[in-house]
């Protein structure tokens, strides 16, 4: 079982700073340093098997929803929120499913199509169109990933806590996720466990819609 970051080591400034475009250019050997990170962070999501964790997402309007997080590689995640929340998303590999029990409604599109997927696809290569985001605390590694060809599917910014004790020296904290219409959401994690059992009957749900049925996506 892995440590556990204390929950003020870092803070939603932190998050604040690393969504934020870097208008410095590098220098050579920042740019030397900036590559190293970038496979670093490369290889943390192809050394994550499996996590579990607990998160708090806080939407662009300041609200903020609690669950439990679930990743197993490659592809495949679900956050289960709070009791009380009728939501649930399911990541199967191959795409992202919001089900929304309250209204019976349920939202599908590629994974590919997520900011998203350059968390939960090991064979993306983060050095094609991720950049390193500077913090000004060389603890925490902030790595911004966006499709240039298709920034229609949003941006995401990943931080990370160096950690010896982590995958590849890396502990994921949270990211914050920008879609094409600007919608920002922040999550942050805490609890992160690392290779612990997964069933991929995690990953399955029930329709809420006429005739529904018990789906694995």
């Amino acid at each position: 079982m892995k440590r556990i970051l204390a929950p003020h080591s870092l803070t939603l400034a932190a998050l604040a700073i690393a969504a934020a475009p870097l208008a410095v250019p590098a220098m050579p050997a920042a740019a030397q340093a900036d590559e190293s990170d970038l496979s670093k962070v490369n290889a943390y999501i192809r050394a994550v098997t499996t996590m579990t964790a607990d998160f708090a997402q806080t939407d662009r309007n300041g609200q903020t929803l609690t669950g439990q997080l679930t990743l197993k590689q490659p592809g495949k995640i679900r956050f289960q929120y709070q009791k009380g929340v009728p939501l649930l998303i399911v990541g199967d590999g191959k795409a992202l499913t919001m089900i929304d029990y309250e209204v019976r409604q349920v939202q599908r599109w590629p994974i590919g199509n997520s900011p998203l997927g350059a968390l939960i696809d090991p064979s993306k290569d983060l050095s094609k169109f991720g950049k390193v985001i500077q913090t000004g605390d060389p603890s925490v590694l902030s790595v911004q990933a966006r499709d240039p060809k298709r920034p229609e599917y949003g941006t995401i910014t990943m931080i990370f806590k160096r950690d010896a004790g982590s995958p590849a020296g890396l502990q994921l904290y949270g990211w914050v996720a920008l879609d094409s219409q600007n919608n920002r959401t922040a999550v942050k994690l805490s609890n992160q466990r690392y290779g612990v059992p997964v069933a991929d009957s995690a990953f399955r749900w029930t329709d809420p819609r006429p005739k529904g049925r018990a789906s694995g996506g």
